[in-house]
Protein backbone atom coordinates (compact mmCIF):
# COMPACT_ATOMS: atom_id res chain seq x y z
CA UNK A 1 0.00 0.00 0.00
CA UNK A 2 1.14 3.55 -0.66
CA UNK A 3 1.50 6.41 1.79
CA UNK A 4 -0.92 8.49 -0.28
CA UNK A 5 -3.68 6.01 0.61
CA UNK A 6 -3.65 7.46 4.11
CA UNK A 7 -3.67 11.16 3.23
CA UNK A 8 -6.53 13.59 3.80
CA UNK A 9 -7.04 17.34 4.03
CA UNK A 10 -7.64 18.63 7.55
CA UNK A 11 -8.74 22.21 8.21
CA UNK A 12 -6.22 23.78 10.57
CA UNK A 13 -8.91 25.09 12.88
CA UNK A 14 -9.85 21.50 13.82
CA UNK A 15 -6.49 20.92 15.54
CA UNK A 16 -7.18 21.16 19.28
CA UNK A 17 -4.67 23.23 21.25
CA UNK A 18 -6.31 22.68 24.64
CA UNK A 19 -8.48 19.85 25.97
CA UNK A 20 -12.08 20.39 27.01
CA UNK A 21 -12.99 20.44 30.70
CA UNK A 22 -14.12 18.30 32.37
CA UNK A 23 -12.29 15.52 30.56
CA UNK A 24 -15.33 13.44 29.52
CA UNK A 25 -17.05 16.47 27.97
CA UNK A 26 -15.19 15.88 24.71
CA UNK A 27 -17.22 14.51 21.83
CA UNK A 28 -17.32 10.82 20.95
CA UNK A 29 -17.78 9.31 17.51
CA UNK A 30 -19.04 5.73 17.69
CA UNK A 31 -18.60 3.31 14.80
CA UNK A 32 -20.35 -0.04 15.12
CA UNK A 33 -21.93 -2.28 12.52
CA UNK A 34 -22.81 0.07 9.63
CA UNK A 35 -23.69 3.04 11.86
CA UNK A 36 -21.75 6.15 12.78
CA UNK A 37 -23.17 7.93 15.83
CA UNK A 38 -22.28 11.28 17.37
CA UNK A 39 -22.21 11.41 21.15
CA UNK A 40 -20.10 12.66 24.05
CA UNK A 41 -17.42 10.77 25.93
CA UNK A 42 -19.41 10.99 29.15
CA UNK A 43 -21.97 8.73 27.45
CA UNK A 44 -19.53 5.98 26.49
CA UNK A 45 -21.26 3.70 28.99
CA UNK A 46 -24.20 3.55 26.54
CA UNK A 47 -21.99 1.56 24.16
CA UNK A 48 -20.25 -0.73 26.65
CA UNK A 49 -21.64 -3.89 28.24
CA UNK A 50 -21.15 -5.70 31.54
CA UNK A 51 -18.26 -8.09 31.02
CA UNK A 52 -16.36 -5.80 28.64
CA UNK A 53 -12.76 -5.04 29.63
CA UNK A 54 -10.95 -1.78 28.90
CA UNK A 55 -7.15 -1.96 28.58
CA UNK A 56 -5.43 1.12 30.01
CA UNK A 57 -1.84 2.21 29.48
CA UNK A 58 -0.68 3.44 32.91
CA UNK A 59 2.56 5.00 31.69
CA UNK A 60 3.38 8.39 33.19
CA UNK A 61 4.76 11.24 31.08
CA UNK A 62 7.95 12.86 32.28
CA UNK A 63 8.39 16.59 31.62
CA UNK A 64 11.07 15.67 29.10
CA UNK A 65 11.89 19.04 27.54
CA UNK A 66 14.84 20.79 29.21
CA UNK A 67 16.43 24.18 28.59
CA UNK A 68 20.17 24.22 29.22
CA UNK A 69 23.37 25.99 28.31
CA UNK A 70 26.62 24.64 26.96
CA UNK A 71 29.81 26.28 28.16
CA UNK A 72 33.09 26.42 26.29
CA UNK A 73 36.42 27.88 27.33
CA UNK A 74 38.93 29.16 24.80
CA UNK A 75 41.79 31.65 24.62
CA UNK A 76 39.14 34.32 24.10
CA UNK A 77 37.39 33.36 27.35
CA UNK A 78 34.11 31.64 28.16
CA UNK A 79 31.22 31.37 25.71
CA UNK A 80 27.71 30.14 26.44
CA UNK A 81 24.89 29.02 24.15
CA UNK A 82 21.33 27.89 24.82
CA UNK A 83 20.42 24.26 24.07
CA UNK A 84 16.95 22.69 24.11
CA UNK A 85 16.95 18.99 24.97
CA UNK A 86 14.03 16.58 24.58
CA UNK A 87 14.61 13.26 26.30
CA UNK A 88 13.44 10.29 24.24
CA UNK A 89 14.47 6.98 25.82
CA UNK A 90 16.64 5.71 28.66
CA UNK A 91 18.90 2.67 28.37
CA UNK A 92 19.85 0.13 31.05
CA UNK A 93 22.85 2.26 32.08
CA UNK A 94 20.64 5.27 32.79
CA UNK A 95 21.89 7.19 29.75
CA UNK A 96 19.36 9.04 27.61
CA UNK A 97 18.91 9.32 23.87
CA UNK A 98 17.64 12.81 23.14
CA UNK A 99 16.85 15.37 20.51
CA UNK A 100 18.83 18.59 20.72
CA UNK A 101 18.36 22.06 19.24
CA UNK A 102 20.80 22.95 17.83
CA UNK A 103 22.38 19.48 17.66
CA UNK A 104 25.08 20.20 15.10
CA UNK A 105 26.96 22.56 17.43
CA UNK A 106 27.21 20.02 20.24
CA UNK A 107 30.49 18.14 20.63
CA UNK A 108 31.00 14.71 22.15
CA UNK A 109 32.59 15.16 25.56
CA UNK A 110 31.19 18.59 26.39
CA UNK A 111 28.72 19.35 29.18
CA UNK A 112 25.26 20.92 29.12
CA UNK A 113 24.27 22.72 32.33
CA UNK A 114 20.68 22.92 33.57
CA UNK A 115 19.00 24.41 36.62
CA UNK A 116 19.29 22.81 40.08
CA UNK A 117 22.78 21.51 39.38
CA UNK A 118 21.82 19.04 36.68
CA UNK A 119 24.60 18.43 34.16
CA UNK A 120 24.55 16.25 31.05
CA UNK A 121 27.66 15.05 29.29
CA UNK A 122 27.37 14.44 25.53
CA UNK A 123 28.50 10.84 25.00
CA UNK A 124 27.42 10.29 21.39
CA UNK A 125 25.91 11.90 18.31
CA UNK A 126 24.17 10.11 15.48
CA UNK A 127 21.21 10.00 13.14
CA UNK A 128 18.97 8.77 15.98
CA UNK A 129 19.83 11.64 18.30
CA UNK A 130 22.28 12.78 20.96
CA UNK A 131 23.37 10.48 23.78
CA UNK A 132 23.53 12.07 27.24
CA UNK A 133 24.92 10.89 30.56
CA UNK A 134 23.59 12.83 33.56
CA UNK A 135 25.27 13.56 36.91
CA UNK A 136 22.10 12.56 38.77
CA UNK A 137 20.15 9.31 38.64
CA UNK A 138 17.21 7.47 40.16
CA UNK A 139 14.84 9.37 42.42
CA UNK A 140 17.16 12.38 42.51
CA UNK A 141 17.08 12.67 38.71
CA UNK A 142 13.30 12.21 38.62
CA UNK A 143 12.80 14.95 41.23
CA UNK A 144 14.95 17.45 39.32
CA UNK A 145 13.23 16.68 36.01
CA UNK A 146 9.83 17.08 37.67
CA UNK A 147 10.94 20.50 38.93
CA UNK A 148 12.64 21.99 35.87
CA UNK A 149 11.24 20.01 32.93
CA UNK A 150 8.57 21.11 30.48
CA UNK A 151 5.86 18.83 29.14
CA UNK A 152 6.88 17.65 25.64
CA UNK A 153 3.76 18.65 23.73
CA UNK A 154 3.31 17.14 20.26
CA UNK A 155 4.94 19.17 17.46
CA UNK A 156 1.61 20.28 15.99
CA UNK A 157 0.69 21.91 19.33
CA UNK A 158 4.17 23.14 20.26
CA UNK A 159 4.39 24.95 16.92
CA UNK A 160 1.35 27.05 17.87
CA UNK A 161 1.89 27.70 21.58
CA UNK A 162 4.39 27.03 24.34
CA UNK A 163 3.78 24.40 27.00
CA UNK A 164 2.72 25.84 30.35
CA UNK A 165 1.87 24.76 33.87
CA UNK A 166 -1.63 23.65 32.85
CA UNK A 167 -0.14 21.01 30.55
CA UNK A 168 1.42 19.22 33.53
CA UNK A 169 -2.13 18.20 34.46
CA UNK A 170 -3.80 18.16 31.04
CA UNK A 171 -1.15 15.95 29.39
CA UNK A 172 -1.28 13.24 32.07
CA UNK A 173 -3.89 10.52 32.53
CA UNK A 174 -5.69 10.19 35.86
CA UNK A 175 -4.34 6.63 36.25
CA UNK A 176 -0.70 7.38 35.29
CA UNK A 177 1.69 5.42 37.54
CA UNK A 178 4.79 4.15 35.76
CA UNK A 179 7.20 6.99 34.97
CA UNK A 180 8.91 6.76 31.58
CA UNK A 181 6.86 8.12 28.66
CA UNK A 182 7.73 11.23 26.67
CA UNK A 183 4.30 11.36 25.04
CA UNK A 184 0.89 10.72 26.55
CA UNK A 185 -1.46 7.85 25.63
CA UNK A 186 -3.93 10.52 24.60
CA UNK A 187 -7.10 8.45 24.21
CA UNK A 188 -6.92 7.96 27.98
CA UNK A 189 -7.05 11.71 28.63
CA UNK A 190 -10.86 11.60 28.23
CA UNK A 191 -11.31 9.58 31.43
CA UNK A 192 -11.75 11.01 34.90
CA UNK A 193 -12.27 9.06 38.12
CA UNK A 194 -16.03 9.64 38.18
CA UNK A 195 -16.43 8.12 34.71
CA UNK A 196 -14.28 5.13 35.63
CA UNK A 197 -16.33 4.57 38.79
CA UNK A 198 -19.56 4.66 36.78
CA UNK A 199 -18.20 2.13 34.29
CA UNK A 200 -17.05 -0.17 37.09
CA UNK A 201 -20.50 -0.02 38.68
CA UNK A 202 -21.94 -0.98 35.30
CA UNK A 203 -19.80 -4.14 35.21
CA UNK A 204 -17.05 -2.92 32.88
CA UNK A 205 -13.64 -4.14 34.02
CA UNK A 206 -10.21 -2.50 33.66
CA UNK A 207 -6.74 -3.93 33.17
CA UNK A 208 -3.59 -1.83 33.28
CA UNK A 209 -0.57 -2.43 31.08
CA UNK A 210 2.50 -0.24 30.55
CA UNK A 211 3.97 0.98 27.28
CA UNK A 212 6.36 3.90 27.59
CA UNK A 213 5.42 6.03 24.61
CA UNK A 214 8.47 7.51 22.90
CA UNK A 215 8.99 10.63 20.79
CA UNK A 216 9.21 8.30 17.80
CA UNK A 217 5.43 8.17 17.80
CA UNK A 218 5.54 11.58 16.08
CA UNK A 219 8.07 10.60 13.41
CA UNK A 220 6.61 10.79 9.89
CA UNK A 221 6.50 7.88 7.48
CA UNK A 222 9.01 8.76 4.76
CA UNK A 223 8.67 5.77 2.42
CA UNK A 224 5.97 5.76 -0.24
CA UNK A 225 5.66 1.97 0.13
CA UNK A 226 4.50 1.74 3.74
CA UNK A 227 5.83 -1.82 4.12
CA UNK A 228 9.34 -0.34 3.94
CA UNK A 229 8.77 1.85 7.00
CA UNK A 230 10.71 0.91 10.14
CA UNK A 231 8.78 1.43 13.36
CA UNK A 232 10.32 2.96 16.46
CA UNK A 233 10.77 0.67 19.45
CA UNK A 234 9.05 1.18 22.81
CA UNK A 235 9.37 -0.70 26.10
CA UNK A 236 6.31 -2.34 27.60
CA UNK A 237 5.02 -4.92 30.04
CA UNK A 238 1.86 -7.02 30.35
CA UNK A 239 1.68 -8.58 33.81
CA UNK A 240 0.59 -12.16 34.46
CA UNK A 241 -2.53 -10.82 36.20
CA UNK A 242 -3.47 -8.62 33.24
CA UNK A 243 -2.92 -11.48 30.81
CA UNK A 244 -5.09 -13.84 32.90
CA UNK A 245 -7.88 -11.29 33.21
CA UNK A 246 -7.87 -10.52 29.48
CA UNK A 247 -7.94 -14.22 28.61
CA UNK A 248 -10.80 -14.80 31.06
CA UNK A 249 -12.77 -11.94 29.49
CA UNK A 250 -12.35 -13.53 26.05
CA UNK A 251 -13.39 -16.96 27.32
CA UNK A 252 -16.50 -15.48 28.97
CA UNK A 253 -17.59 -13.70 25.79
CA UNK A 254 -16.69 -10.19 26.88
CA UNK A 255 -15.05 -7.68 24.58
CA UNK A 256 -11.45 -6.55 25.03
CA UNK A 257 -11.30 -2.87 24.09
CA UNK A 258 -7.95 -1.10 24.00
CA UNK A 259 -7.91 2.48 25.24
CA UNK A 260 -5.47 3.96 22.77
CA UNK A 261 -3.21 2.66 20.05
CA UNK A 262 -0.37 2.12 22.54
CA UNK A 263 -2.41 -0.32 24.64
CA UNK A 264 -3.54 -2.07 21.46
CA UNK A 265 0.01 -2.43 20.11
CA UNK A 266 1.14 -3.90 23.41
CA UNK A 267 -1.57 -6.53 23.87
CA UNK A 268 -1.21 -7.62 20.25
CA UNK A 269 2.57 -7.89 20.75
CA UNK A 270 1.96 -10.08 23.80
CA UNK A 271 -0.31 -12.33 21.70
CA UNK A 272 1.97 -12.89 18.71
CA UNK A 273 3.73 -16.04 19.90
CA UNK A 274 0.73 -18.30 20.60
CA UNK A 275 -2.26 -16.33 19.30
CA UNK A 276 -3.43 -15.85 22.89
CA UNK A 277 -2.55 -13.11 25.35
CA UNK A 278 0.27 -13.96 27.76
CA UNK A 279 2.53 -12.13 30.18
CA UNK A 280 5.20 -10.22 28.29
CA UNK A 281 8.02 -7.74 28.89
CA UNK A 282 10.36 -6.14 26.38
CA UNK A 283 10.71 -3.75 23.47
CA UNK A 284 8.11 -3.79 20.72
CA UNK A 285 8.37 -2.32 17.25
CA UNK A 286 5.18 -3.95 15.98
CA UNK A 287 3.78 -2.25 12.87
CA UNK A 288 0.02 -2.73 12.56
CA UNK A 289 -1.19 -1.94 9.06
CA UNK A 290 -3.96 -3.24 6.77
CA UNK A 291 -3.72 -7.01 6.48
CA UNK A 292 -2.74 -7.46 10.14
CA UNK A 293 -4.49 -10.33 11.95
CA UNK A 294 -5.69 -9.30 15.40
CA UNK A 295 -5.51 -11.92 18.14
CA UNK A 296 -7.15 -10.24 21.13
CA UNK A 297 -8.50 -6.76 20.30
CA UNK A 298 -12.28 -6.43 19.85
CA UNK A 299 -12.46 -2.65 19.82
CA UNK A 300 -10.49 0.55 20.16
CA UNK A 301 -10.98 3.89 21.87
CA UNK A 302 -8.78 6.43 20.13
CA UNK A 303 -8.46 10.05 19.07
CA UNK A 304 -8.32 11.30 15.47
CA UNK A 305 -4.87 10.93 13.97
CA UNK A 306 -2.54 12.74 11.61
CA UNK A 307 -2.66 12.09 7.87
CA UNK A 308 -0.08 9.57 6.63
CA UNK A 309 0.65 8.39 10.19
CA UNK A 310 1.24 4.84 11.41
CA UNK A 311 -1.62 5.39 13.86
CA UNK A 312 -4.03 5.98 10.98
CA UNK A 313 -2.70 2.79 9.39
CA UNK A 314 -3.44 0.92 12.63
CA UNK A 315 -7.02 2.22 12.64
CA UNK A 316 -7.39 1.15 9.00
CA UNK A 317 -6.14 -2.33 9.87
CA UNK A 318 -8.81 -2.67 12.55
CA UNK A 319 -11.87 -1.30 10.76
CA UNK A 320 -10.90 -1.32 7.06
CA UNK A 321 -9.74 1.36 4.66
CA UNK A 322 -13.18 2.31 3.36
CA UNK A 323 -14.60 2.60 6.86
CA UNK A 324 -11.64 4.70 7.98
CA UNK A 325 -12.19 7.15 5.13
CA UNK A 326 -15.93 7.31 5.89
CA UNK A 327 -15.28 8.02 9.58
CA UNK A 328 -12.71 10.73 8.92
CA UNK A 329 -14.90 12.44 6.32
CA UNK A 330 -17.74 12.40 8.86
CA UNK A 331 -15.49 13.74 11.62
CA UNK A 332 -14.25 16.62 9.48
CA UNK A 333 -17.75 17.44 8.26
CA UNK A 334 -19.08 17.48 11.85
CA UNK A 335 -16.07 19.50 13.03
CA UNK A 336 -14.66 17.07 15.54
CA UNK A 337 -11.49 18.29 17.27
CA UNK A 338 -8.38 16.41 16.12
CA UNK A 339 -5.16 15.00 17.59
CA UNK A 340 -3.85 14.71 21.16
CA UNK A 341 -6.14 17.24 22.89
CA UNK A 342 -9.06 16.54 20.57
CA UNK A 343 -12.17 14.39 20.65
CA UNK A 344 -12.40 10.62 20.85
CA UNK A 345 -13.86 7.71 18.96
CA UNK A 346 -15.05 4.22 19.86
CA UNK A 347 -14.37 1.83 17.00
CA UNK A 348 -16.14 -1.54 17.18
CA UNK A 349 -15.43 -3.60 14.04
Amino acid sequence: MNLSDFDFDLPEDLIALRPLKPRPSSRLLVSQNIKIEDSHFANISDYLKPGDRLILNNTKVIPARLNGRRRRVSDQGETFANVEITLMSCDTNGDWLSLAKPARRLKVGEDIHFEEGLIANVISKGADGVGLSFNKSGDEFDAVIASIGIMPLPPYIAAKRAADAQDHDDYQTVFAKELGAVAAPTASLHFDQDLMDRLSAQGVAFSEVTLHVGAGTFLPVKTDDISAHKMHSEWGVVSEQAARDILETKLNGGRVIAVGTTALRLIETASRETGQIQAWTGDTDIFIKPGFEFCVTDGLITNFHLPKSTLLMLVSALIGMDRMREIYEHAIDKKYRFFSYGDGSLLLP
